[in-house]
């Protein structure tokens, strides 16, 4: 009986020794991925063509232009918006807007440090240097409310040749008082297209074509597009 039971522990050693053999012989079956070969979780993608690619470039373009949202690949808007602020937006989205929050706190995937890559890796690949250097630009956001009689006005001398005196659009530009594209867009982007145009479809920028708009001025022509939001 001892000798019996000697046996058996020797057996279950055996057949325990195999198992681990045939557990450590998995990590090497043919076909089977390397550690550096297996996909990443999405919070562990660093990459910025990745990042940009699966969370950004559906609305804003494969390369930051020609999309349906504003184009990021602008040093214009980059400099005039700024890190911090670009972060907030790709974190938080903007309110009543189509623009969503990426960060995890508002129910996307992003994490901090993704957003942070975003941001800065744009500001690295387009920001071009700080093209606003000695440049008074208006602020990116109003400083004063605007004034829609006022606006009809200086839309008439800043825009009216780009896109109708109506602003139902010209000989080189749409209309900008669709009632889609006023229902959809915020007021603050409405600000931002006025200030820095719109770089990849030959929209100047406030310049224009050496008659820079002032802060009032654009305050009252966004006052105007928004006077023309159905319902307002």
């Amino acid at each position: 009986m001892r000798t019996w039971a000697r046996t058996d522990v020797g057996l279950w050693q055996y057949a325990a020794l195999c198992l681990l053999v045939l557990l450590a012989a998995c990590d090497s079956l043919p076909g089977k991925p390397t550690p550096d070969e297996r996909p990443l979780r999405p919070e562990q993608v660093v990459d910025f063509d990745q990042l940009y690619g699966a969370n950004c470039a559906g609305c804003h373009g494969a390369q930051g232009q020609l999309g349906a949202a504003r184009p990021l690949n602008d040093p214009v808007y980059l400099a005039l918006t700024g890190a911090a602020r670009l972060a907030q937006v790709t974190a938080a989205g903007v309110p009543d807007s189509l623009m969503p929050g990426f960060g995890t706190a508002a129910g996307g995937s992003l994490t901090d440090q993704q957003v942070d890559i975003i941001v800065n890796s744009m500001l690295t690949r387009w920001g071009g240097g700080n093209p606003l250097q000695g440049v008074s630009a208006p602020p990116y956001a109003a400083s004063t409310a605007g004034d829609a009689q006022r606006g009809a006005t200086a839309y008439a001398t800043y825009c009216g040749g780009c896109h109708g005196a109506d602003g139902k659009g010209g000989a080189k530009g749409g209309s900008v008082v669709d009632a889609a594209y006023l229902g959809l867009v915020s007021d603050q982007a409405l600000r931002t297209a006025v200030i820095c145009g719109r770089r990849d479809l030959g929209m100047p920028d406030w310049r224009g074509d050496g008659r820079p708009m002032s802060d009032q001025d654009v305050n009252d022509v966004v006052a105007w597009l928004v006077a023309q939001r159905p319902g307002t």
